[in-house]
């Protein structure tokens, strides 16, 4: 069966496209699925590059859709023929986080989805929407339960509330269109007018390009009618995130998802003190977030935003175009 796989010390151009032993059928416990898809994330793309370390050979790619094509003797949940996605963390199924590190991260500390067949645990996956195609279901292991926890769970999003979106990538497009479904209110940045009327186009209330005004929390003010918003979805990290708490109300929410501008800085502690504002760290979420949202997308009629889709053997040119964030919302690949 065809595979990628990343080859220490890493980097795009030491992808292999590789034939590799197929993985055999499913223990009791375990399903088998013909995998169709996969979405690229920011974590995949340090992996894959060599900027975040992992096992010589491992096979990339956090999120996986597909078809169960044969389920073990103890499995009920799951039958042949389901369209199911990953989870990113297959161990936390409920409850409060578990886990601290990548250690069981598919295409990480174990191998993930960039290969044709898999035969994990059934408690690794759960159904996908129904009606999505794979690639539409790929999206949600990371970036739409990502943006799903920040809102609903962590923040506990109502309607009328407002919610500031930074940038137009996989979580923050998520981001704009669960808060739309919910009734409330999106404020969105970007550096591109056009990535902005895409943003208009899937119900941004109010857009604001960063590089026309650089102290952009004074508009977000402005916008939310003097007293900020209500949750920020904050991806950028330590060179956005003073701004973000600026923009934040007193009593805000800022979810803290992303460190697109690097790994530590400064934080105005003094100025999220007086603000009165809580600020979460998060990754990803547990296997019951995932199925709460794709409850929620069944109900709600939401589809992901899917910008390009690639074949497999041309998984490094999918991630040069991520690298060059030119795309609105995900890259995919298909196989």
């Amino acid at each position: 069966m065809k595979a990628i796989r990343v080859v220490a010390p890493g980097g795009l151009d030491r992808l292999e496209f590789v034939d590799i032993a197929d993985p055999g059928m499913p223990g009791a416990s375990e399903i088998r699925v013909r995998i169709h898809a996969t979405s690229l994330n920011y974590h995949d793309l340090i992996v894959a590059d060599g900027r975040k370390p992992v096992g010589n050979r491992r096979i990339p790619m956090a999120d996986g859709a597909g078809v169960v094509e044969a389920v073990g003797s103890q499995v009920t949940e799951f039958a042949v023929g389901d369209y199911v996605v990953s989870t990113f963390f297959p161990t936390w199924l409920e409850g409060a986080p578990t886990v601290g590190d990548f250690s069981t991260v598919p295409g990480d500390g174990v191998d993930g989805f960039a290969v044709e067949y898999v035969v994990r645990a059934a408690s690794s996956f759960t159904h996908a929407p129904k009606g999505f195609r794979h690639v539409e279901a790929a999206t949600l292991t990371t970036a739409g339960v990502t943006a799903w926890r920040a809102l609903v769970v962590d923040a506990a999003i109502k309607a009328g509330d407002t919610v500031l979106v930074l940038g137009t990538g996989g979580v923050s497009i998520f981001a704009m269109q669960l808060a739309k479904s919910f009734g409330a209110n999106v404020i969105a940045t970007s550096s591109s007018d056009a990535k902005l009327e895409r943003a208009r186009e899937i119900g941004a209330d109010h857009l604001i390009n960063y590089n026309d005004q650089p102290d952009w929390c004074k508009e977000v003010i402005t916008a939310s009618g003097g007293c900020g918003v209500d949750i920020v979805v904050e991806v950028g990290g330590p060179g956005t995130l003073a701004q973000s708490i600026k923009s934040c109300r007193i009593g805000g929410h800022i979810a803290l998802i992303g460190v697109l501008t690097g790994g530590a800085g400064p934080v105005p502690t003094a100025a999220m003190m007086v603000r009165q504002q809580t600020l979460q760290g998060l990754i990803v979420g547990s296997r019951e977030h995932q199925r709460q949202l794709v409850r929620a997308l069944d109900s709600t009629g939401v589809r992901p935003v899917v910008d390009a889709v690639f074949p497999l053997e041309n998984l490094a040119e999918a991630f040069r175009v991520q690298d060059k964030a030119a795309h609105f919302g995900k890259i995919c690949v298909e196989f």
